[in-house]
């Protein structure tokens, strides 16, 4: 059984409601539609439903699209919005589980490194000539999932988790140092390569143009296997939650249980910035915004992240590429945008204190 602490200080069950998992639906739904739809051709939204219903097996129905239009709706916008609904979820199910196991209300997905050994490789791959930031040739999003996993790595052994030593405070303080140490290579790589810096840039700031069916069935494995675990794991973010003491008395070891959820996590995060670049906030908005809702459970609050991390990457998406049309911003940008003063929120708001 799932645990969450009550506000009297005792422990009662938690479960995910069907109408919390059918209004998480519903949002990324609507998201989904509206991506699709909408863009320098606006396309009926009930002619999105029924051409994407008809690729569903056993369904055959007529949009009335034409052939460009369908192309549209199946090779262009789709595949886009199901790749930011799977970046969104899962940078947003793992910076709640991330918040779970430091019990850090302000950690996200890029706190053990991953984002400097991310930028780092990419920045390699690019000013080396593998590609120019703006598109998914293989190379780059392959240096930038190696240097990610590196640098978690070095802060897994640093901070002394693989051995069994490693406790919250002592993962944060190695995933600092390893952060500022690939942030350095990767400053001193950029300022040998002036020239690359533009492109650097680019994939730095985040992106989803260009995407395809390739980039999704690339990212899907490692979502499946991720979530699976992170998933898994929620009722074990719960009783230790109370305190690690607390959970030893239940027969849920913390540290086995931090080990698995920091590589879970960890893989979700490195795959989704190989396809998608550093996309920020994401993993603070959105758990904040679910434990507002439905309360600090993790049973709840890691499941709905997924559903609302997806439907809200997808809207920002769709504001980056269409505000100043036919020109695209950054993502990175607009979920800054939204990400910073929300950060500030929580930072203001917090009763009691931010320690781990």
């Amino acid at each position: 059984m799932s645990l969450r602490p009550a506000e009297a200080g005792g422990l009662t069950p938690a479960r995910l409601t069907p109408a919390a998992l059918a209004a998480a639906v519903a949002v990324m739904t609507v998201a989904t539609v509206l991506g699709v739809m909408l863009g320098a051709v606006t396309i009926r939204p009930d002619r999105v439903v029924v051409e994407l219903l008809d690729h569903l097996p056993g369904i055959s129905l007529d949009s009335g699209l034409s052939l460009s239009r369908e192309a549209i709706v199946w090779d262009i916008r789709f595949p886009r919005v199901v790749l930011g609904l799977m970046v969104g979820g899962m940078l947003a199910t793992s910076g709640a589980a991330y918040q779970g196991v430091f019990r850090n209300p302000l950690a996200d997905p890029y706190l053990l490194g991953i984002a400097a050994g991310a930028g780092f490789g990419a920045t390699v791959a690019i000013v080396a000539g593998a590609g120019d930031g703006s598109g998914l040739l293989v190379a780059v999003p392959l240096a930038a999932f190696l240097g990610a996993a590196v640098a978690v790595g070095l802060t897994l052994v640093v901070g002394g988790a693989l051995s069994g030593r490693g406790t919250a405070a002592t993962l944060l303080l190695a995933g600092v140092a390893v952060a500022a140490f690939f942030t350095a290579l990767q400053t001193y790589v950029q300022s040998r390569e002036v020239e690359r810096l533009r492109d650097v840039y680019s994939w730095i700031l985040g992106r989803l143009s260009g995407s395809s069916w390739d980039e999704v069935a690339l990212l899907l494995p490692y979502a499946a296997v991720s979530m699976l675990v992170l998933l898994g794991s929620r009722g074990a973010l719960d009783v230790l939650a109370v305190g690690e003491e607390e959970a030893r008395t239940l027969g849920i070891d913390p540290v086995r249980v931090r080990w698995r959820v920091v590589l879970a996590a960890s893989l979700a995060t490195a795959a989704a910035v190989a396809v998608s670049g550093l996309i920020a906030f994401v993993g603070i908005i959105v758990p904040h915004l679910v434990r507002l809702v439905v309360g600090p459970s993790n049973r709840l609050v890691l499941p709905l992240s997924f559903l609302v991390g997806g439907a809200f990457l997808v809207i920002a998406d769709l504001i980056a590429r269409t505000i100043q049309s036919p020109a695209e911003l950054p993502i990175g940008v607009v979920t800054a945008f939204f990400g910073a003063p929300f950060f500030l929120l929580v930072l203001r708001t917090r009763d009691a204190g931010v320690g781990v």
